[in-house]
Order: C-alpha cells, then sequence, then structure tokens
C-alpha cells in the first residue's frame, strides 16, 4: 500500500515521501496516528503543489536572508567597559548587550537573541568576532569591539 508522510518516520522516510507500507502497518499505525495519508490521486497532487509552495518559500526565505546579511556585514559595534589592568573586564558583554545594539542601528529587521551564536558572554577587551545565524544556511558575522572605559 502507497502511503504519504505527513511527518519524517524513522527508518521509513522524510515528511512529504511517497513509500509503500503493508497495508497493516498503514491502517493500523501511520494512519491512525496521523503520520500519514493515502497516496491517491486528488494527494498525490495535493502533496506536489505543497512541495512546490514549500520551495518557493524556502528560496524567498534564503533570498530575504541573504539580504539581511548583506545589510550586517561589515558591522562593527564598540562597547566601553570598566577592565583591570590585565583587560579582564569586571563585568561582560552579553549576547543581550549585542543584540540590543544591533537593533539600535539601522536595520529593517528585528535581530533576535537566538541568532546570535555566543556560548559565553564576552570577558575582556579586544576585537571579537559574533557569528550571527539568520537562516539555517545564512550566516554572517558582527565585530565587536571592546574598549576600556575612560576614567
Amino acid at each position: 500500500m502507497k502511503v504519504i508522510l505527513k511527518r519524517t518516520v524513522a527508518d521509513l522516510g522524510e515528511s512529504g515521501q511517497v513509500v509503500s507500507v503493508k497495508p497493516g502497518y498503514a491502517r493500523n499505525y501511520l494512519l491512525p496516528q496521523g503520520l500519514a495519508y493515502e497516496a491517491s490521486e486528488a494527494n498525490l497532487k495535493r502533496i506536489e503543489e505543497e512541495q512546490k509552495a514549500a520551495e518557493e518559500r524556502a528560496k524567498r526565505d534564503y533570498l530575504e536572508g541573504r539580504r539581511r546579511a548583506a545589510q550586517l556585514e561589515g558591522t562593527s559595534l564598540t562597547f566601553s567597559e570598566r577592565a583591570s589592568e590585565e583587560g579582564r573586564l569586571f563585568g561582560s558583554v552579553s549576547a543581550s548587550d549585542i543584540v540590543d545594539r544591533l537593533n539600535a542601528i539601522a536595520v529593517d529587521f528585528e535581530v533576535e537573541r537566538r541568532q546570535l551564536l555566543l556560548e559565553e558572554p564576552l570577558k575582556e577587551i579586544g576585537v571579537h568576532f559574533v557569528t550571527l545565524r539568520l537562516l539555517k544556511d545564512v550566516e554572517t558575522e558582527v565585530e565587536v569591539r571592546i574598549e576600556p572605559e575612560e576614567g
């Protein structure tokens, strides 16, 4: 029996894929659990249209991500923080600080905290490069300069 998977099923296939399974497996597990639906002509046509729409949406999203990355490319943020003589900050520059500063500059979209790939807050004077993942396959780097506070 042929079915179309609604979701990815381990050892069977990906979402949207047409697979052949035994009728009992389809009737007793896949269909009642909402993991698949029967591969009729109407359903095959519908899944084809959904896949085309998803591809177009993915292409549009990718282009929008590239546009956003281009806006952020070459961006340099400067923070003045209190620091010891050795260059260690008394506080730190966190991901939230960086995101707030990025959103304050003139970009036409909102940068979210989860897009910033920063494992630990920055705690030293100097130049740091922080990666922003705008989409799954669109990343850009932002330069973060931390200078000692005067006075």
